[in-house]
């Protein structure tokens, strides 16, 4: 059915949550050609309590399992039989999240290829409605008992891979499994096992091509399972095809979360310059418009001449690419909105607005400045920027999924100023944003991805820069 083998796996647990509840029992079945060549099965002694309504579930009491291995004392044996197996379980996600979490526990690494039955099932059986271990024992009368026993859910999985084979050809079979796995099919320039110790959490990636010269950078949420689709044969564009011909190593950074993978993206992209990523370049030259006095013309200025303090940023409309680009904005604007389009410049006489008839008359005298741009402000309003939230900087922080590091990331009046992993880092940073001044430059993308974060009401704290003490330096800004 597939030329790999397959660990078909169970488990029991104390509760829903990979990371804080625990296994109580384990079965491996262990399949190679098709055929079940062993099975595995143990109690696990998971050193905490089992709710009752487990108890229930399961029947796995605590008088069971007190005298049971604890899960340190059999780490090796259930390595040694899932290591180079497709991991396959039904609702795999789940199984898969308890075993990686008791192998983090004891220091150990751990990562496979993992099918899930419920996404086969509902792949090669798309009419019908249910796909749960239930469903498929009433529905192909596999012939089991225990359930919720690992074992017994173990081998009601196997019976129903020997459906699937009895319903569709081999073939069939191993493309849609190789589809579901994503199976990469790996540049043969790259070195065998390139991928094998890339992480399973967010971050960043650098692939290498000759002269160790960087020619892409990505982010994901799960750096493996991203880098791996670059690869995967029914996923690849055209950019995909040409990195597979170029690369030659890939390098990554592990991340707490996705803000921090978001943030470092953006500045490795405008600091290497990787060959093959169009977005995210430098954007020099960046311009705002700003209208401060109604009774005063337009001023569109650099990004480098604005201040982005709470008080100026309020009278700020944009980022624009250029000024070439903010002043044809607002060309656009006065046309659509039927301005005059010599408010902006040191004209005299009838604008060409005006003589379409699409002109108010501030150019001919009919309309004063104020009332022409009283008008403008609406029409700006899509490009209005941001006004800074706090007088001050603020915190964004983020914990590991699995690891529980946790990242600090600093933001001072838009402009990214640093992200602490630890104490140390944090104290460094808020060292330099008091005796510094900010010399940070404007960065587009940062203030997209900030602004999107602040808009979707994620939680911040508010530094203060000049007291040293850790405890002290952040308080809820509400």
């Amino acid at each position: 059915m597939f030329p790999i083998p397959f660990a078909i796996i169970d488990t029991e647990t104390t509760g829903m949550t990979a990371t804080a509840d625990r296994v109580t029992e384990i079965a491996i079945l262990t399949v190679v050609d098709g055929k079940v060549v062993d099975e595995w099965a143990t109690l696990i002694n998971p050193e905490c309590a089992i709710p009752v309504e487990i108890q229930w579930l399961t029947g796995i009491n605590p008088d069971m399992v007190r005298d049971a291995p604890k899960f340190r004392e059999v780490a090796t044996e259930v390595h040694r039989r899932l290591n180079k197996h497709v991991f396959v379980a039904h609702n795999a996600r789940f199984d898969y999240g308890f075993i990686k979490n008791e192998f983090r526990r004891v220091g150990m690494a751990f990562t496979a290829e993992v099918l899930c039955t419920v996404r086969l099932s509902r792949r090669l059986y798309p009419d019908e409605r249910s796909h749960s271990l239930d469903a498929l024992r009433d529905r192909y009368l596999l012939n089991y008992a225990d359930r919720h026993r690992a074992l017994g859910d173990a081998r009601a999985v196997q019976q129903f891979m020997e459906v699937v084979k009895r319903d569709y050809p081999a073939v069939e079979i191993a493309s849609a499994i190789k589809t579901l796995l994503k199976i990469p099919s790996l540049p043969p320039q790259l070195l065998p096992g390139a991928l094998d110790g890339l992480p399973e959490g967010p971050g960043v990636y650098t692939f290498y091509g000759v002269n160790d010269l960087p020619i892409y950078i990505g982010k994901g949420n799960n750096i493996r399972t991203r880098v791996r689709s670059h690869f995967s044969s029914d996923h690849r564009s055209a950019n995909d095809q040409r990195l597979s011909v170029e690369l030659m190593r890939i390098d990554y950074e592990e991340t707490a979360g996705e803000l921090g993978a978001l943030l470092r993206e953006a500045q490795l992209v405008k600091t290497l310059m990787p060959l093959r990523n169009h977005k995210l370049r430098r954007n020099q030259g960046l311009a705002f418009i700003r209208l401060i006095d109604l009774t005063k013309p337009v001023e569109i200025l650099k990004a480098t001449e604005v201040d982005f303090a709470q008080q100026s940023a309020s009278y700020l409309y944009g980022p624009f690419t250029t000024k070439a680009s903010a002043k044809a904005a607002i060309d656009a604007i006065a046309t659509e909105y039927g301005l005059c389009s010599h408010a902006t410049k040191k004209h005299v006489g009838p604008c060409f607005n005006y003589q379409l008839k699409k002109c108010k008359g501030y150019c001919v005298g009919q309309e004063s400045l104020m009332q022409h741009n009283l008008r403008l402000l609406t029409a700006l309003a899509e490009h209005r920027f941001a006004a800074w939230p706090v007088d001050g900087a603020i915190t964004l922080h983020e914990t590991h999924p699995e690891h529980g590091w946790e990242h600090i990331h600093i933001f001072e009046n838009w402009l990214y100023r640093g992200t602490a992993k630890n104490d140390a880092e944090l104290a460094d940073l808020v060292a330099n944003m008091a005796t510094t001044k900010i010399d940070a430059e404007f960065d587009a993308d940062i203030y997209k991805i900030l602004a999107k974060r602040l808009r979707q009401g994620h939680a911040f704290g508010k530094t203060k820069c000049a007291v040293p003490v850790h405890e002290d330096l952040f308080e809820s800004a509400v």
